[in-house]
């Protein structure tokens, strides 16, 4: 059987984790986004199936020197997630970054005139904040609809410390996985330089950033894990609404703080005590 680019594991990973997240229900119509940033080797990988004749440069009104001649794997804009798995062509695409960091142009894919998705500034800002946060294991960037993180949004505080707490009480996994908590950013005019801007600077902080009124936005070093990351935020929220739900409000019983801090004890993570009573 001859090999083709949907066989690479990058490409056939990132075509798993939109099919994932289509069917948690999280990505109606042409919701969410997805980029990944390729290793040297993922794009020696998929360079014989690059065009022949790479597309124009198109600047992205954003600008990272540390991302300057990367190359990402992206979805398209206004392209469904449930047809990405069937269609990728239409569907992703990769694109490669200008020397001066500021500029993308699509390599291979988003056949017929697509282009990268319009949060693609947004991805390309927190891209560049964690990188440099991670020394260079992070490599998605993760945007989707979770159902439950959407609700919180009108009824809790929009703040860093309020979702954190309500959050990590609602699973016991939470504290491990997201020690530092997450960031909120108040509802904002998507796909523009300002909500990838405000984003940019939770994510020097956090691992996950909420949008009000909009989203989750994830990041990780490989799909596992981003995933696996906004799957359980996700899932704590739905606990959280459930909760709220049934007992009219009232919460009898919680994780503690201090059950908070012996869970990061034993699992040898550090709480961010600024949540913390």
């Amino acid at each position: 059987m001859n090999m083709e680019i949907y066989d690479i594991p990058c490409v056939k990973g990132f075509i798993r984790m939109c099919n994932d997240g289509w069917l948690q229900g999280w990505h109606e119509r042409n919701g969410g986004n997805l980029t990944y940033r390729m290793t040297e080797e993922d794009v020696a990988a998929c360079r014989p199936y690059f065009d022949e004749t790479p597309r124009e440069w198109v600047k992205m009104g954003v600008q990272a020197d540390n991302l300057a001649g990367e190359y990402f794997i992206t979805t398209g804009s206004g392209k469904y997630f449930r047809n990405v798995e069937p269609d990728p062509i239409h569907s992703i695409g990769i694109v490669e970054i200008n020397a001066a960091g500021d500029s993308w142009r699509i390599v291979w894919g988003l056949a017929d005139g697509a282009k990268p998705t319009s949060e693609f500034p947004s991805h390309f800002m927190n891209h560049s904040v964690r990188k440099a946060a991670t020394n260079g294991a992070n490599r998605v960037i993760y945007h989707c609809h979770a159902t439950n993180v959407i609700a919180l949004t009108y009824i809790l505080p929009l703040t860093d410390r309020a979702f954190s707490r309500a959050l990590w009480q609602s699973a016991t996994e939470c504290p491990v996985v997201f020690p530092e908590g997450v960031g909120v950013c108040p509802w904002m005019v998507p796909g523009g330089a300002d909500i990838a801007m405000a984003t940019s600077e939770k994510m020097k902080i956090y691992q996950a950033a909420i949008w009000a009124q909009h989203g989750l936005f994830a990041s990780g070093p490989d799909y596992d894990t981003t995933f696996g990351l906004a799957h359980t935020i996700e899932k704590s929220a739905e606990v959280y609404v459930k909760v709220l739900s049934m007992g009219g409000g009232l919460i009898r019983q919680t994780i503690e703080d201090d059950d908070l801090r012996a869970i990061a004890r034993d699992f040898g993570v550090t709480l961010n005590e600024n949540f913390l009573n």
